[in-house]
């Protein structure tokens, strides 16, 4: 049994949950954990196979080259997109990408989402920035996503979807969910014609929050 198996069962259960929660649909989006110690390995999920059908040990184990390090199958094809999110934020541990209908949909629009909740900045960090269209897998899709995540917990990929971390595979899964909500939000406040952003002093206290439980080990 791999010494990693409970790592592993927590990726496939975020991606059992995130199939039946409507984040995706057939074997779009991908999760990843990063693993503890000092290898620099993370767990992450097969390329193309539908999450019901997953057991811990399609879950495949991958190091910050790229290498198998164990399991058969393809490890995800965004896989660079993960290990630079990982490299670039040590404080992340968890990253999800998604496919939601409403991130999707501000992504197409070309719409970065401000500011426009408490919860979305004690979160997410703040506004939900828009990473350029790029081919999965990319050296451009990684720099453009990293860039436009920023210091915060989400962001939209551009004509694609949603890219959700957290320092646990729960808060990842949360920032999901907030980005998800936060862009339906928005998407029908647009619908009215009127946007109200948060006060530029409430930004700052509730901003306060969440670069405090980022520093918190």
């Amino acid at each position: 049994m791999s010494q990693w198996q409970e790592e592993k069962r927590t990726v496939l259960e975020a991606a059992q949950k995130m199939s039946a929660s409507g984040l995706v649909v057939g074997t779009s989006g991908n999760i990843s954990l990063r693993l503890p110690g000092k290898q620099q390995l993370i767990a992450i999920t097969p390329s193309s196979k539908h999450y019901d059908l997953l057991s811990a040990e399609d879950i495949q184990i991958v190091d910050f080259n790229g290498h198998s390090v164990e399991g058969s199958l393809r490890p995800s094809m965004e896989t660079p997109l993960h290990i630079g999110i990982y490299q670039a934020r040590k404080n992340i541990n968890a990253i999800i990408h998604t496919h939601s209908v409403y991130a999707s949909a501000a992504a197409v629009a070309g719409r970065e989402i401000p500011p426009i909740l408490d919860d979305q900045v004690a979160f997410l960090g703040g506004e939900i920035k828009l990473a350029g269209h790029a081919l999965s897998g990319t050296a451009e899709q990684v720099n453009g996503a990293i860039k436009a995540l920023g210091d915060r917990s989400g962001v939209l990929l551009a004509n694609h979807g949603a890219i959700g971390t957290g320092r646990s595979m729960r808060d990842a899964f949360t920032a999901c969910e907030l980005i998800e909500k936060t862009a339906k939000i928005y998407l029908l406040a647009l619908s009215t014609g009127k946007i109200n952003l948060l006060p530029p002093d409430a930004i700052k206290a509730v901003k306060a929050i969440y670069d405090k439980n980022q520093s918190e080990d």
